[in-house]
């Protein structure tokens, strides 16, 4: 067994309520869990050590004995009952445990610790559970949960309030780590203002394909029709158990799209947990395909091309129009010119004219 100590840190991770219901008993002769406050911890037998959870890589068949401490801040004694159950991630992406009345199936079966445990007020109790992996368990990991609870009832209904913490079972042999991309989409929302790009809106799930806890890195990559990268940017991807899935929306704004616009999601996962020699880390992508019309450029361009036009005519009617009033002045010269000569006569006859006269 592999068991990694984390940061130190007041261990209360997982905190649930269930109501189920049950015959009607006197609230009085009940604990109130309002009235009660406890910590649950990884521990050695010694006392609390410094984990906020146990990570324990085992082979098939193997088994190890592991301790939780229980520390009761209440000014009573309290009989706690002690549970373990398969974990799970949450929509938030915290870590929970199946209530009471969902039966485990994976690694909370693997778990044996006594049912109850009694805490004497401001007092801290170490308890002893044992971990023994089936022979034929799968090579990866199986999240559980180990939990002190304290049940109430109020009128008709039992409240079931625990404080624990998980316990990260991997089972040695090929490990496989992928973060597969499903249901990718993008819609591009253009802007009325020629000058600015458009707004996309990507959505998307990342789904843990392999066998064991995961996070890692997500990149999202936008091209337009002439291969020109608009949008590139990367994040983290929280943690998912094998089976888990967590859907991502992003948004790019200022993203300039000419007819095509192609979106490309990859994903790069990393190994959380113990490290594990040899893992295969396999890399996804997934690309989706957005046909886009640039209705503000279209129009920018309409009008640009109908100004065009306009200038070119009202050029093409002042040439005309010039010379129109130049072939109108040439026309009223000549005849100005011919009708001078016809009033007037020609100088050689007014002088024969004057000589006779004088004879």
């Amino acid at each position: 067994m592999t068991v990694t100590p984390l940061r130190r840190a007041l261990v209360v991770l997982a905190v649930a309520s269930l109501a189920v219901a049950a015959a009607p008993t006197a609230a009085a002769a009940e604990p109130d869990p309002k009235a009660l406050t406890w910590t649950v911890q990884p521990a050695t037998a010694t006392g609390p050590d410094q984990r906020r959870w146990i990570n324990a890589s085992l082979d098939p068949g193997q088994a190890v004995t592991e301790h939780l401490a229980v520390r009761n801040f209440s000014r009573t004694a309290v009989a706690f009952s002690l549970k373990a159950a398969d974990g799970y991630l949450t929509d938030k992406g915290r870590f929970n445990m199946l209530s009471s009345d969902r039966p485990s199936v994976d690694g909370g079966t693997w778990i044996d610790v006594q049912e109850k445990v009694t805490v004497g007020p401001n007092e801290t109790r170490v308890v002893p559970f044992t971990i023994t992996v089936p022979q034929g368990a799968t090579p990866g990991d199986h999240p559980a949960g180990i939990a002190a609870t304290v049940t109430s009832t109020g009128g008709t209904v039992n409240v079931e309030s625990r404080v624990g913490f998980r316990v990260m079972l991997r089972v040695n042999g090929s490990a496989q780590a992928a973060l597969a991309v499903r249901g990718l989409g993008a819609t591009y929302s253009p802007s009325w203002n020629p000058f600015a790009g458009g707004t996309v809106r990507v959505r998307y799930t990342v789904e843990n394909d392999g066998n064991v806890w995961v996070g890692g890195t997500s990149r999202v990559a936008m091209s337009d029709l002439l291969g020109r990268s608009s949008h590139d940017a990367t994040s983290a991807v929280e943690e998912l158990l094998p089976g888990g899935a967590r859907t991502v929306e992003t948004r790019a704004d200022g993203v300039w799209a000419l007819v095509r616009l192609r979106t490309t999601v990859s994903t790069s996962p990393t190994l959380l947990g113990d490290g594990q020699a040899g893992a295969d880390l396999r890399p996804a992508s997934a690309t989706v395909t957005t046909w886009v019309v640039p209705w503000a450029q279209l129009a920018l361009l309409g009008l640009l091309a109908g100004l065009l036009l306009g200038l070119r005519a009202a050029a093409r009617h002042r040439r005309r129009r010039l010379a129109g009033l130049l072939a109108r002045a040439r026309q009223e010269g000549r005849q100005e010119g011919q009708e001078s000569v016809l009033v007037g006569g020609s100088p050689a006859a007014a002088e024969t004219d004057a000589g006779d006269a004088r004879r």
